[in-house]
């Protein structure tokens, strides 16, 4: 496959940098060494930036100091950034950043506390769903805090013949709203959506296996946050496919646990993994600042 046309060169020439791309032992994922993120990256850098994401579908970029603006401009090159729903929890003057924090300001929120709280991929409850999400640690937890990733591609080569030729047909429903009033359960900030919002994240069909667009590669594409049903199934065929689906795809054989550390910029692919909070105890502040970048509609 080629790669993603929406991928824009750099504006002006920039020198190249000297860095790594390490495999993170025991996992799918990878750290880059050495990369300044607040220099902008020559074409070249970029390509194997680019090459390491798709390889890797987790990128740990270490000890980044960069600004809001340039984190942007870094997602920016992979393709137009999506703007959450949670607008109330936009970084002000950066609308395409989320704050997720559990951090309060005079008994107020000031990020998405609960961000995570089920496994899932970015946005799948859109017609376009997200490429990839950046997700730069602002603070950390003295413990806590961590991120579950999953590796949708090794969870679907891993089915049973049988189960692979049934799912492979199949289209599922994904919807924002699936967990939704759970979580205002849990917590009481979360507002009601006005209609505005709930016309913005009306429910979605996507294939149940997707062909990611620029490898190739087969990948499940459901997860127990946003995915409501199967198309087509009666309702508790549907249900016990599911949860079965849900159950596989998160196996430990197939996880990466990432302990941030500070300055961890963490870059996934929504196309391949699905991800989970681990959580963070109450008391303890955290606060990472997220860019989504839109993706294409599923196939």
């Amino acid at each position: 496959m080629s790669a993603s046309p929406s991928i824009a060169p750099s504006d002006a020439p920039s020198a190249a940098q000297d860095f790594q791309v390490r495999s993170l032992a025991g996992t799918f994922a990878a750290e880059v060494v050495g990369l300044d993120l607040t220099k902008p990256l020559s074409d070249d850098d970029f390509k194997r930036v680019h090459r390491a994401h798709l390889d890797h579908h987790v990128l740990v970029f270490r000890d980044q100091q960069i600004t809001p603006a340039q984190q942007v401009a870094f997602s920016r090159r992979f393709g137009p950034l999506q703007i959450h729903v949670q607008r109330k929890f936009q970084l002000a003057g950066q609308p395409e950043v989320l704050i997720v924090s559990n951090i309060k300001e005079k008994g107020e929120p000031i990020g998405l506390g609960d961000a995570g709280a089920f496994w899932h991929s970015d946005l799948s409850y859109k017609e376009r769903p997200s490429l990839g999400s950046l997700l730069h640690a602002q603070i950390l937890p003295a413990e806590g805090g961590d991120t579950l990733f999953a590796d949708q591609h090794a969870a679907y080569e891993a089915l049973p013949e049988t189960l692979k030729a049934t799912v492979s047909s199949l289209s599922a429903e994904h919807s924002y709203l699936a967990k939704y009033e759970e979580l205002r359960a849990r917590s009481p900030w979360r507002p009601a959506l006005t209609q505005a919002q709930l016309d913005e994240v009306r429910p979605v069909v996507h294939p149940v296996v997707r062909t990611h667009p620029e490898t190739g590669r087969k990948a499940l594409f459901v997860s127990e946050h946003f995915t409501t049903r199967i198309v087509g199934l009666p309702e508790d065929e549907g249900q016990a496919l599911l949860a079965q689906l849900f159950a596989h795809s998160t196996q430990p054989a197939f996880t990466y646990r990432h302990e941030w550390k500070p300055g961890d910029m963490v870059f996934w692919d929504n196309r391949s993994v699905l991800h989970l909070a681990a959580g963070t105890p109450d008391h303890l502040p955290r606060k990472l600042y997220r860019t989504t970048i839109e993706g294409d509609q599923p196939l």
